[in-house]
C-alpha cells in the first residue's frame, strides 16, 4: 500500500438509486435476476444482505465487502504474466464467456428499458452508423485480435469486467510513455475494445496504451465504475514496467462518459491523498489528465439558464433524457438525484473542503468539438473555468465544427493528419527531443473508410 503525504511532498519528487429499478432487480427473483448485485455474495439470512442493499451512501472508491473470488475465464492473461499468450482455444473460450456476460446484461437492461420510440430510433441509427464504418472496424478488429503488439484481457482485479487491453509499440528497446484510457459508452455500453483505434495510433507513435474495462450499468452503478477505473489505474502504475512502460511517464485519458469516470477517480484520489489515506497509487504518478468530449449534465432546479456539462451532472439529466437515455435510468446509474453533486467533478473541485487537495492534481487538458450536440463544448469550457478558479493547471482545446464522434472515430478512420492525436502526442513527448524529432518524420496514417461513408455516418450518428 502507498501512504500519501499530503500530496505536495510527492509532487516535489450515492444516494439511493431509482426505487423502481431496485424493485425490478430483486435478487430473489428467478425471472428477473439482480443486475445491481451480480457481484454481491449470497447472505445467510442474518440481515447482512439487507444492510448491503441499504448501503447506498457510499464514497467514490468504497472498499466493498463483496470480494468474492471469481474463477478465471479461459484466455485471460493472469496478473503479472506479460509474456504468456493464450492459445486459440483459450481465446475462443474467453470470447464466448464475454459474449455471454454482455448478452445477459443486455437482456436485463432491455427488460427494464421497455420499448420506447426514442430508444428504438437511437438503436436503428447506431446500427446504420456501425454499418457505414464497418470497413474500418473490420481492419481495426483484425489488428485487435491478431496483432502481436496487443495484449488482451490482462486481469487487474477480481470483478468480471476487471480486465484491460495493452497496445505495445513495435520498438521496445527503451521504456515508453503510457496512456491509461477509460472508454466512453454512456455508462451502459462502454467496453475496452472501443479504444482499439486510439491504441493502434498511439502505439505507432511509441506510446503504450492501456484500455481499462469496467462494469457498466446494470452490472454496476457509478460508484462501481469509478472503483474499477481506479483499480485499473493502480495496476498500470504498479505493473506497467513489466510491459516496457515508464512508470514516471503515465498519462490518464477518458472519452465521453469515460472522461467523467476518469475525472471522478482522479479527483477522489487527490482528496484521499491529501487526507493522508493509504492508497495503492498516487496522483503524483499521473503527469497529465486528458478529457475528451467529457462533462456532466444535470438540470439544476431554480436555474434560469442551465448548461450542459458532463463534469457537472445536474446539467445533464433532461438533456440525456431527450436524447434517449431516460431520466429514470440515468438517475439509477448515478445512484439517485441526491448523489449528482458527489459525482460531479466540476462541483467537487469548487467545494471548500477540496481546495487544499488542488495541489495534488496533475495538469489537465480538455478537448472538445464545437459541433458536439451529444455533450456541447460548454461542458469542457465550464469545467476549465471551475478548475482555473481554484488554481488548477488546465488547458482547453476546442476543435471547430467537430462532433462527438468526429474526434474519436471519423477523423482517425479518415487517415492523414489527425489534429487530436497530434495534440496528445505533443504533450506526451514534450521534453523528449528524440521522440519529437521522430514525430516530424512519421508517415501519414492511411484511410480506412471511404469519405462518402464517413460523411453519411456523421449525419446519422446517434451520439
Amino acid at each position: 500500500m502507498r501512504t500519501a503525504n499530503k500530496c505536495h511532498a510527492s509532487k516535489q519528487s450515492e444516494g439511493p438509486a431509482f426505487s423502481g429499478l431496485l424493485n425490478f432487480f430483486k435478487p430473489t427473483s428467478l425471472v428477473r435476476p439482480s443486475a445491481m448485485e451480480l457481484d454481491r455474495p449470497a447472505t445467510n439470512g442474518d440481515g447482512a444482505g439487507a444492510a448491503e442493499e441499504m448501503d447506498l451512501e457510499r464514497p467514490f472508491l468504497r472498499r466493498s465487502s463483496s470480494g468474492s473470488r471469481r474463477r478465471r475465464t479461459a484466455g485471460e492473461t493472469p496478473l503479472g504474466s506479460p509474456s504468456r499468450r493464450p492459445s486459440f482455444r483459450q481465446e475462443m473460450g474467453h470470447a464466448a464467456a464475454e459474449t455471454y456476460l454482455i448478452t445477459r446484461l443486455t437482456i436485463v437492461l432491455l427488460r427494464y428499458l421497455g420499448v420506447g420510440s426514442r430508444w428504438i430510433t437511437k438503436f436503428l441509427a447506431l446500427g446504420f452508423y456501425a454499418l457505414l464504418l464497418m470497413p474500418g472496424f473490420i481492419q481495426v478488429g483484425y489488428y485487435y485480435f491478431f496483432s502481436n503488439q496487443v495484449r488482451r484481457s490482462v486481469i487487474y482485479g477480481e470483478q468480471p469486467r476487471n480486465r484491460l487491453d495493452l497496445y505495445l509499440p513495435m520498438n521496445g528497446s527503451t521504456p515508453k510513455p503510457v496512456v491509461a484510457f477509460v472508454t466512453g459508452g454512456a455508462w451502459i455500453i462502454g467496453y475496452k475494445a472501443w479504444g482499439a483505434l486510439l491504441g493502434r495510433r498511439l502505439a505507432e507513435r511509441d506510446v503504450i496504451v492501456a484500455c481499462i474495462d469496467y462494469r457498466n450499468f446494470p452490472q454496476g452503478t457509478i460508484s462501481d465504475m469509478i472503483k474499477d477505473a481506479s483499480q485499473g489505474i493502480s495496476f498500470i502504475c504498479n505493473n506497467i514496467v513489466n510491459y516496457g512502460g515508464d512508470p514516471n511517464r503515465i498519462h490518464l485519458m477518458g472519452q465521453s462518459a469515460g472522461a467523467h469516470i476518469a475525472a471522478c477517480a482522479l479527483v477522489d484520489q487527490a482528496l484521499r491523498e491529501h487526507q493522508g489515506e493509504n492508497t495503492s497509487w498516487s496522483v503524483s504518478q499521473i503527469k497529465t489528465y486528458f478529457g475528451l468530449s467529457g462533462g456532466q449534465v444535470f438540470n439544476v432546479k431554480n436555474c434560469s439558464k442551465p448548461s450542459i456539462d458532463r463534469y457537472n451532472l445536474f446539467d445533464l439529466v433532461d438533456h440525456v433524457h431527450r436524447r434517449g437515455l431516460y431520466r429514470s435510468i440515468f438517475l439509477s446509474i448515478m445512484e439517485g438525484e441526491q448523489s449528482l453533486q458527489r459525482f460531479s467533478p466540476e462541483l467537487t473541485v469548487q467545494d471548500q473542503s477540496f481546495h487544499p487537495a488542488i495541489i495534488c492534481l496533475p495538469q489537465i487538458i480538455l478537448f472538445h468539438g464545437t459541433g458536439d450536440y451529444s455533450i456541447p463544448s460548454t461542458a469542457s469550457e465550464n469545467f476549465a473555468t471551475a478548475l482555473r478558479s481554484v488554481g488548477a493547471q488546465v488547458k482547453l482545446i476546442l476543435y471547430e465544427g467537430k462532433t462527438h464522434t468526429d474526434l474519436f472515430l471519423q477523423d482517425p478512420l479518415r487517415g492523414g493528419r489527425d489534429d487530436l492525436l497530434e495534440d496528445v502526442v505533443a504533450v506526451i513527448h514534450a521534453g523528449d527531443a528524440v521522440a519529437l524529432a521522430k514525430d516530424t518524420t512519421v508517415p501519414k496514417a492511411r484511410r480506412l473508410v471511404p469519405e462518402w461513408q464517413l460523411k453519411l455516418a456523421r449525419e446519422i450518428s446517434p451520439f
